[in-house]
């Protein structure tokens, strides 16, 4: 007899559906189970309306987690970065497995490079943390630029560039190369440039608590270096105590000496859209070997970037 299929719950659009058929794969592989795609329409998917305007955080994860919650699926991937920094008891993050490439890319007209594009180029993004460093970046080094707010799916914004409305968008790397589209990249920004989202380029496999047999199962998915790097990251999210759509950037890369991981940077920035004002550090210590011992990581460079008035830049703090 045949196992009863898993269900995994997802989102309906297009990158959504290639990062759960991936996972999919990979939890078929461990459990030797059979694993159904759900798909789920979340509140993110159907407002229109600019993330900052609907609440971002949390509006493409909700219904997921109801549904799981309810027992309509038995988990969820959700895109990391997505997730509000709060977990619900009654769910567990099972599993962060291996990171994607956690940078931002440029698609632009022409196959231009940032640093090419023309006076008052016109760059498309949904995203306040983009917008500032961006305008921050293009400030200090003598560009000039126009940061203008979109929001869609990846064909949606390309389609931007291609009918010449914009000179170049703003996308995830990671993104673009779960859905095999990275040959459209024209310029890769470096985190140095413009620092990801907390969590960008991971992926997270929830489930519910009590399911302690696929909980044990879908750890096998985890890595735990991307695991220590992410939790800071975000720790640092929920000390600022900013939402998924706050201008907050964060990530903590792995210093290797040699062969061996010998210790964890971790650096942030928040700063005002217009990229006038900028709070920037970062910390570097042994890489965490705990949950607790990431998010202490994080919740000391929040400490500090609060007392060089980070506060002040991220607009309407979320709670």
């Amino acid at each position: 007899m045949t196992e009863k299929a898993l269900r995994l719950g997802t989102r309906r659009s297009k990158l959504a559906l290639a990062q759960s058929g991936q996972v999919a794969e990979a939890v078929r592989r461990v459990t030797g189970r059979p694993v159904e795609l759900v798909e789920i329409t979340t509140h993110g998917d159907v407002n229109r309306a600019h993330l900052t305007q609907i609440g971002g955080t949390g509006v493409f994860v909700t219904a997921l987690r109801d549904a799981l919650v309810r027992g309509e699926v038995d988990f969820a991937v959700h895109s990391l970065k997505d997730l509000p920094t709060t977990q619900p008891e009654e769910l567990v993050l099972a599993a962060v497995p291996e990171r994607e490439d956690p940078r931002d890319v440029i698609v632009a007209r022409d196959a231009l490079k940032f640093t090419d594009l023309p006076r008052g180029a016109r760059i498309g993004t949904g995203s306040p943390r983009r917008m500032a460093q961006l305008n921050a970046y293009a400030r200090t080094h003598g560009l000039d630029i126009e940061t203008v707010p979109i929001r869609g799916n990846v064909d949606t914004r390309i389609g931007f560039v291609q009918g010449g409305e914009l000179d170049a968008v703003v996308l995830a790397a990671a993104g673009l190369n779960r859905i095999g589209r990275s040959d459209e990249v024209t310029d890769f920004l470096s985190v140095d440039t413009v620092l990801p989202a907390p969590g960008q380029g991971a992926l997270a496999i929830e489930c519910a608590a009590d399911h302690a047999d696929l909980v044990a199962a879908l750890g096998e998915l985890d890595d735990p270096l991307t695991r220590a790097a992410v939790t800071a990251e975000r720790s640092l999210l929920a000390a600022l105590e900013a939402g998924c759509s706050a201008p907050v950037g964060a990530l903590a890369d792995l210093l290797a000496d040699g062969q061996s991981v010998k210790e964890m940077r971790l650096r942030g920035v928040v700063g005002t859209t217009d990229g006038t004002r900028m709070v920037q550090l970062s910390t570097t210590g042994p890489v965490p070997q705990t949950h607790d011992g990431a998010t202490a990581l994080g919740r000391e460079l929040a400490s500090e970037m609060l007392a060089q008035g980070a506060a002040g830049l991220m607009g309407e703090r979320a709670h």
